[in-house]
C-alpha cells in the first residue's frame, strides 16, 4: 500500500457514508419511495456504517487482489496482548458507564433493560455488525499508513478528528442515538478513543480484532446512555494511557506501519503477560 492511498481511502469512506445520508436528506421522498424509510436496521444504514471497511477493502483489493484481502483480514486473527488490555475491554469499560451513570438521575431504571436474554443477545449481535466493522478501515488501513509519516500520538489525533467528523450526519438523523447528544463532548471523546485504540493496536502488533472488541463494548446495548460523562472519563483514561506509554506514543520505534501482518504475528501462541498497557 502507498501512503497516498490514504487520501483515496478517506474520500471513498466519506462518499459512501455521507452520500447515502445526503440522498435521504436532499431527496427524502424519492429515497423512501425507492428503498423505504431509513432505520437503524436498514441495509443502506449498514452500508453507510460500513463505509470505512468497504473503502479499505476496495483499496487493498485494487492494489493486491483477493489474496491481499485475505492476508489483510488475517489481522482479525491477532489476539495476543497484555492481560491489562483484556481487563480494560471487559472490566474497565463497563465500570466507566456505571460510574458515569452516577451523574445522571434515573440513568439506571433497571440493570437489565431487555425483555429476555434472547432479546439482549440479538441486540448485542446487531451492534456487533455495525460499529466494530469500522475498525477494518480506521485501524486496519488508515492507522498503519499514517504511522509511516508520524508518531502514534499524532496519527491517533488525526484519525480521531476525521472519525468524529465522519459521524456528523448521524447527529442529523432521528433514527440514530447521536441525534440526542451534544457534538462537542462526542468529538473530544472520539479523539480520546482514537488514542486508546492506537495504543491497543500497536500493543497487539496490529490486531483489528481487539480494537473491534473494544468498539463493540463501547456500544454494548446493556450500558445506559450516559452522554457526555462517559466521554469525559474516556478523555481522562486516554491521558493516562499516553503517559504510561509516552516512550512509544511519541516515537515510531514500536508502531505498526504495515497494512499486512507479519507471518509470525498470525501464528497463535501464548499471550504476553506484561505488567502495563504496552
Amino acid at each position: 500500500m502507498r501512503k497516498r492511498d490514504l487520501i483515496l481511502f478517506f474520500l471513498i469512506t466519506f462518499f459512501l457514508t455521507w452520500g447515502i445520508v445526503a440522498l435521504y436528506m436532499l431527496a427524502p421522498n424519492m429515497m423512501v419511495g425507492l428503498f423505504g424509510k431509513l432505520t437503524g436496521s436498514h441495509p443502506l444504514f449498514f452500508l453507510a456504517v460500513w463505509g470505512p471497511a468497504i473503502s479499505a477493502l476496495i483499496m487493498v483489493l485494487f492494489r493486491h487482489g483477493f489474496a491481499g484481502v485475505r492476508h489483510f483480514l488475517s489481522r482479525m486473527l491477532l489476539w495476543r496482548a497484555s492481560l491489562n488490555w483484556y481487563a480494560f475491554i471487559f472490566i474497565l469499560v463497563p465500570l466507566v458507564f456505571y460510574a458515569a451513570s452516577l451523574f445522571i438521575d434515573g440513568a439506571y431504571n433497571t440493570l437489565f433493560p431487555f425483555e429476555s436474554v434472547q432479546a439482549y443477545i440479538t441486540a448485542l449481535l446487531l451492534m456487533g455488525l455495525k460499529g466494530p466493522i469500522e475498525e477494518i478501515g480506521w485501524r486496519g488501513l488508515a492507522l498503519p499508513l499514517l504511522q509511516r509519516r508520524m508518531s502514534p500520538f499524532w496519527s491517533a489525533i488525526i484519525i480521531g478528528v476525521i472519525w468524529a467528523i465522519w459521524h456528523t450526519p448521524a447527529f442529523l438523523l432521528s433514527v440514530a442515538v447521536y441525534s440526542a447528544w451534544s457534538f462537542a463532548p462526542f468529538f473530544f471523546g472520539t479523539v480520546a478513543l482514537s488514542i486508546i485504540m492506537t495504543a491497543l493496536f500497536n500493543s497487539s502488533r496490529g490486531s483489528i480484532l481487539l480494537p473491534a472488541l473494544l468498539h463493540w463494548q463501547l456500544i454494548n446495548p446493556l450500558w445506559p446512555d450516559v452522554q457526555p460523562y462517559d466521554n469525559w472519563i474516556m478523555i481522562i483514561i486516554a491521558i493516562a494511557i499516553v503517559w504510561i506509554n509516552r516512550d512509544t506514543m511519541f516515537s515510531s520505534k514500536n508502531s505498526i506501519k504495515e497494512v499486512f501482518p507479519n507471518e509470525k504475528d498470525t501464528i497463535s501462541s501464548m499471550p504476553c503477560y506484561s505488567g502495563s498497557m504496552r
